[in-house]
C-alpha cells in the first residue's frame, strides 16, 4: 500500500531565515521567511516550527497561510537568540492545484549565524537559507 503513494519533490520552495533591523528597538532580530521561488501559487500552507536539542525542546509554533503567490515571500516568526543554540525545524506542508506538497527544512544548531549570511532569492536580503 505504501509502495503505491506517490510523494512529489518540493522545488522552488525554501525556509531562509534573515537578519533585520528592527526599527522600533533598534536591535538586529533573525526572522524566519517562508519563498515561493516557483510560477505557481501556493494554497493553504501549513507550517510548524520547533527548537530542539538532545535535552531541551520548545513547544511547536503552528502558522498558516491561506495563499503564497508565486516569487514571492512571507514572514513566519521571529527567531530568539537563546533558540538559534537549538536545531530548528520548519515542516511545510501545502498545495498546488489538488497536490499536496510536504517537507522538513533543518537548521542545525548554531548555523545561524553572521558568518553563514548568503544572498536569499527574491528578499535582495541576506540571511541562512535551506532549500
Amino acid at each position: 500500500m505504501k509502495k503505491d503513494i506517490e510523494i512529489p519533490e518540493v522545488k522552488d520552495v525554501y525556509v531562509a531565515v534573515v537578519q533585520e533591523e528592527h526599527l522600533e528597538y533598534k536591535t538586529q532580530d533573525w526572522n524566519a521567511y517562508i519563498i515561493n521561488n516557483s510560477d505557481i501559487d501556493l494554497d493553504t500552507v501549513l507550517i510548524v516550527s520547533q527548537g530542539y536539542n538532545d535535552k531541551k525542546m520548545t513547544p511547536p509554533m503552528r502558522h498558516t497561510l491561506a495563499k503564497l503567490p508565486a516569487r514571492s515571500y512571507a514572514k513566519i516568526e521571529y527567531l530568539q537568540e537563546k533558540v538559534l543554540e537549538l536545531n530548528n525545524s520548519f515542516k511545510v506542508s501545502y498545495f498546488e492545484g489538488n497536490q499536496m506538497f510536504d517537507k522538513t527544512y533543518l537548521f542545525r544548531k548554531n548555523t545561524i549565524n553572521a558568518k553563514a549570511l548568503q544572498t536569499v532569492p527574491l528578499m535582495q536580503l541576506k540571511g541562512v537559507l535551506v532549500k
